[in-house]
């Protein structure tokens, strides 16, 4: 069993991290506090290849693994998991196009975002339905040759930069998946939300009124919905892992410069147990969060079923990237406690890791429904 990267995926990481240095970490700091969406990094992102980077070569895209993505986001992540967010959420709208679209579908709405900096939105989540997709109340009725679309969906990221959205409505009882073009007459989007953390992602709300689409831009059969959604999670849960990661290696490596420097006591504060023991426990839990994560990505680039493994990915590097960024401000003590440093933000933006793309919880309901399937673990 070989653990080590190829030459290309070296090449890819080194890449991310010289984008991150040059253009993310030094504007961090300020698109967390103006929560300006940072559209002139995610043009260079787009121009260095990070964006769209699933779209099929057919299509003018990269066809890369979930895999290579992974090795980028990390890096990118590190330097701020909301620009991150900014710039790597186009694949969750992507994917159901990816999976379930037929050609015209993939060359109208994938084709141009390989041509030209653009962005899409997933509309699933709802006032009454997050984690139980089963509860979505917004409605598509077939009128003749179009559907009419009604309802209202909550934190959707890029929402209000997207030129086009994947939703999610019911047709009569039926989950089904459509593209709507953003500038879709009765469509009205709403205004950023200010959230705890990842203030430079775009989340708003967005209204569909009387919003009326050709039969031609509904993904699969009537009834497919559903399964699109979840098999889109298994595309895109390991990239989410692949950020958090990047969460905990920022908090080790802020933890690790301060207790290597700061004197207490007469002594480096590294030499004191207590603390060494955080860095040490930190370090082998992003070891583990991602080695999951890679092979949650690496058995789905070989089309074998991830399932598990994703939501176990998802989970543990959300629960890790929480915990290691609160034991960086207990460390940094005084210090780890004021927006002057670093830390505070990494705990700010770490906590969405165990929401959004299903809770915590929900992965962990992923992962039972697969042992109830199982007879034997190996």
């Amino acid at each position: 069993m070989d653990f080590s990267l190829t030459n290309k995926q070296q090449e890819t990481i080194e890449k991310a991290r010289a984008f991150t240095k040059e253009w993310i970490s030094p504007n961090a700091t300020e698109h967390d506090r103006t929560g300006e969406f940072p559209k002139d990094i995610c043009q260079e992102a787009f121009k260095l290849g990070f964006m769209n980077p699933h779209v099929p070569e057919k299509f003018g895209g990269q066809n890369h693994d979930v895999l290579d993505h992974c090795l980028a986001q990390e890096e990118i992540c590190t330097g701020c998991s909301g620009i991150g967010t900014a710039l790597g959420s186009n694949g969750l709208s992507q994917y159901p196009v990816i999976y379930a679209g037929n050609d015209f579908q993939k060359k109208k709405f994938l084709e141009p975002m390989t041509q030209e900096l653009m962005f899409s939105a997933y509309c699933v989540t709802e006032p009454e339905a997050g984690s139980d997709v089963s509860r979505i109340k917004t409605v598509a009725k077939k009128v003749g040759n179009d559907y009419v679309i009604n309802g209202v969906k909550w934190w959707i990221t890029n929402g209000s930069v997207a030129s086009w959205y994947f939703v999610l409505a019911r047709v009569e009882d039926k989950a089904t998946g459509f593209i709507v073009p953003a500038d879709t007459a009765g469509i009205t989007r709403g205004a950023k939300e200010w959230n705890l953390g990842q203030h430079a992602s775009n989340t708003v709300r967005v209204t569909f009124e009387d919003v009326k689409i050709p039969d031609t831009y509904r993904l699969g059969e009537e009834g497919d919905g559903f399964n699109i959604a979840m098999k889109t999670f298994d595309h895109t849960r390991p990239g989410i892992a692949a950020g958090a990661v990047g969460i905990t290696k920022a908090a080790l490596n802020i933890g690790l410069t301060y207790a290597k420097g700061r004197r207490t006591f007469d002594k480096k504060l590294i030499s004191n147990q207590g603390v060494s023991f955080k860095l040490a426990e930190m370090v082998t839990k992003m070891d583990a969060a991602r080695y999951m994560t890679y092979l949650a990505a690496d058995l789905f680039d070989k089309k074998l079923d991830n399932s598990r493994q994703a939501a176990q990915a998802k989970w543990y590097a959300g629960d890790v990237a929480m915990w290691s960024s609160v034991e960086c401000c207990q460390i940094l003590g005084g210090f780890g406690y004021t927006n002057e440093m670093p830390a505070e933000k990494l705990m700010r933006d770490a906590k969405i890791y165990q929401i959004y793309e299903g809770a915590t919880e929900i992965q962990k309901m992923v992962i039972v429904a697969k042992l109830m399937r199982t007879k034997v673990v190996h």
